[in-house]
């Protein structure tokens, strides 16, 4: 009756509950981690600033990069393509599509091979060190001779800013140019840190952008723990060892590659924002995204809890006192015998106190 009360009360301030054990969990929990994009940040990145070099110039390194992503489910995918599109640029069509999932994509566009994702992946390693199959490998095992003789001849690659993320791309594997982009961190994303801090919880970004970036939105929030450069496969095996430490662990995201720590961690909650799959691997949702959802799904777990606790504790009372009068115990002294209209009355009340008090659940301040 509580949990029922309780799921109810939840979606009515943007936490949707999937199961009982995730919101009863969830009160446990001592250690959260934060998928970075579209967890603390908006999940809209934008394309900030673009460095061509070699042949290609702006304008069509962004067409070919927005091609090849054109096909991908990642938020800076989607950024890249919707500047291609402020920009009125026709995209080419694209064939052998391949996506390494939190690294990078590649594709072949008129007969040429071209590539858009992490410095490790054009640099043709994946999870640290070099594939031994063609289908895995990256495109531009000359990374480095590229960015060296570009350095040369037109001076060297821009610098990133603080907090923007760095998207490479290759054409014919040789490095070409380099988009900038950013991400604003939620307005509820610093608040909502703090009240988790408040509450003794220890907080642990996670995510596959480059450290400098990662630790520029975590200091925005207030977040001291960060693990940058992290693959979606190392998401899960990072929330695996939080767990093999003692730790009751919430993991919190909203896309694709979130799901495998999603469905790790003691408790999932995934943002209404993100991915399908993301929200089928959680027990617990927020709409719209809103990371002071997770303090507000925190405080109702504890409620219900308590709830719970006081409902058997009700009915501990009305059985261990209703019980033995009825079964002749005062019989003996008092010659008091428990009427069959009185037990059902109790009984009644029984019920009834336990029922009231989970309604009460519906008043519950989030």
């Amino acid at each position: 009756m509580s949990v029922m009360v309780a799921t109810g009360r939840g979606a009515l301030s943007g936490v949707l509950v999937k199961n009982a054990e995730a919101l009863e969990r969830l009160a446990a929990v001592d250690t959260l981690v934060l998928d970075k994009t579209g967890t603390l940040t908006e999940g809209k990145p934008k394309v900030t600033a673009i460095q061509a070099f070699g042949r290609l110039d702006e304008q069509e390194l962004l067409r070919l990069a927005a091609s090849v992503e054109r096909a991908s489910e990642h938020p800076l995918a989607a950024a890249v393509v919707a500047a291609a599109a402020e920009r009125n640029l026709t995209l080419a069509p694209v064939e052998d599509f391949v996506s390494v999932p939190g690294q990078g994509v590649r594709a072949v566009i008129g007969g040429k091979r071209v590539a858009v994702g992490t410095k490790i992946f054009l640099e043709g390693e994946e999870s640290g060190s070099r594939p031994t199959n063609a289908a895995a490998s990256g495109a531009l095992g000359s990374f480095e001779e590229s960015s060296r003789s570009f350095s040369s001849k037109s001076g060297e690659i821009v610098s990133p800013a603080a907090g923007e993320t760095t998207l490479y791309l290759s054409l014919e594997e040789r490095l070409s140019g380099v988009l900038f982009l950013s991400d604003p961190v939620k307005p509820s994303a610093a608040p909502a840190v703090a009240a988790l801090h408040a509450a003794g919880l220890r907080l642990v970004m996670l995510t596959g952008d480059r450290r400098e970036a990662a630790e520029t939105v975590a200091r925005a929030v207030g977040i001291d723990e960060v693990r940058a450069g992290v693959l979606p496969a190392g998401k899960s095996e990072v929330v695996a060892s939080l767990r093999a430490e003692g730790r009751v662990v919430a993991m919190a995201g909203d896309g694709v590659n979130d799901a495998p720590a999603l469905a790790a961690a003691d408790v999932g909650i995934a943002m209404g924002t993100g991915a399908d799959v993301a929200m089928e691997s959680a027990g617990i949702t927020l709409l719209g995204g809103d990371l002071a959802g997770i303090v507000r799904a925190r405080r109702l777990s504890q409620a219900t809890l308590r709830n719970i606790r006081q409902n058997l504790f009700f009915a501990f009372v009305y059985n261990a006192v209703g019980v033995p009068v009825a079964a002749g115990v005062l019989y003996p002294f008092f010659g008091i015998l428990l009427s069959p209209v009185i037990a059902g009355a109790a009984m009644t009340m029984s019920s009834l106190s336990v029922i009231s008090n989970a309604l009460r659940l519906r008043r519950l301040r989030l």
